[in-house]
């Protein structure tokens, strides 16, 4: 069957086998472990395909047990190398919800201003877009502006830390020296180098040589991300106006 079959199925049987054509490119042959669908030899991946906002993405499940999209939100598909300009997807002002101000040639304006009167444009302003600081926005539950798929939200800190630092699947692989950008996309989530925005003017920055990638969790009046270039991958805080990618997480 074809992977879209294969996501038609609600209730898959616990021990159900099945032969996916079109899963990687040259099938896969999958059993149901109560959970998820398993290739035969053991890989962990969970072949679901839907429909979010005219694009089709799959959930894949990493070494640590969590449920991820295949791509970052906005992204056309999957990454086939880190600089692979269609896997970029959108970038994101940190609680802001899909709302056009994510495409990575909208239109600006200045801020910061009150919530709710955003608009559709990414608001040029140091530190916060929002003029009274909102730490609820985003959470390690799905909130209203939550930009991810329902089911789906933005990951916390300790969610991404957990995949960087996954001994074997992680960025670490099984090589310390991997724990960066080459170590980002070898991982399950394929994670691009897709650059981003800059706070004072929007322009695009570091797109092919930077990750950056959101969490939802605060840190003072900014907020914690996930960093990877050729040399390094690490946690940090920053200003919540930068435009940052989103790779989502299952609730």
């Amino acid at each position: 069957m074809t992977n879209a079959q294969l996501s038609a199925i609600a209730s898959p049987v616990p021990g159900l086998i099945v032969y996916c054509t079109n899963c990687n490119a040259n099938g896969e042959m999958l059993i149901y472990n109560r959970t998820s669908w398993v290739n035969m030899v053991g890989d962990v991946v969970a072949y679901v395909t839907f429909n979010f906002n005219g694009l089709t993405y799959q959930e894949v499940t990493s070494g640590t047990g969590e449920t991820w999209l295949d791509r970052n939100l906005g992204a056309t598909q999957v990454a086939t190398s880190s600089t692979d300009a269609d896997s970029y997807g959108d970038l994101y002002q940190w609680g802001r919800n899909t709302d056009g101000h994510e495409k990575r040639d909208s239109d600006t304006s200045d801020g910061p201003v009150v919530a709710g009167n955003e608009g559709a444009n990414f608001i040029k302003i140091s530190s916060d877009w929002l003029n009274l600081q909102d730490d609820t926005r985003w959470a390690a539950t799905k909130t209203a502006n939550d930009p991810c798929p329902s089911g789906f939200r933005v990951p916390t800190e300790t969610e991404l830390e957990a995949e960087r630092n996954n001994v074997g699947t992680g960025f670490w692989g099984t090589d310390s020296e991997q724990n960066n950008a080459a170590g980002a996309f070898a991982s399950v989530l394929k994670l691009p180098l897709a650059g981003y925005r800059v706070v004072r003017n929007g322009v695009l920055n570091y797109v092919g040589s930077g990750g950056r990638y959101w969490s939802s969790t605060v840190s003072a009046t900014n907020a914690r991300r996930l960093f990877f270039s050729s040399t390094i991958a690490n946690m940090h805080a920053n200003y919540r106006a930068l435009g940052f990618s989103v790779r989502c997480i299952k609730d």
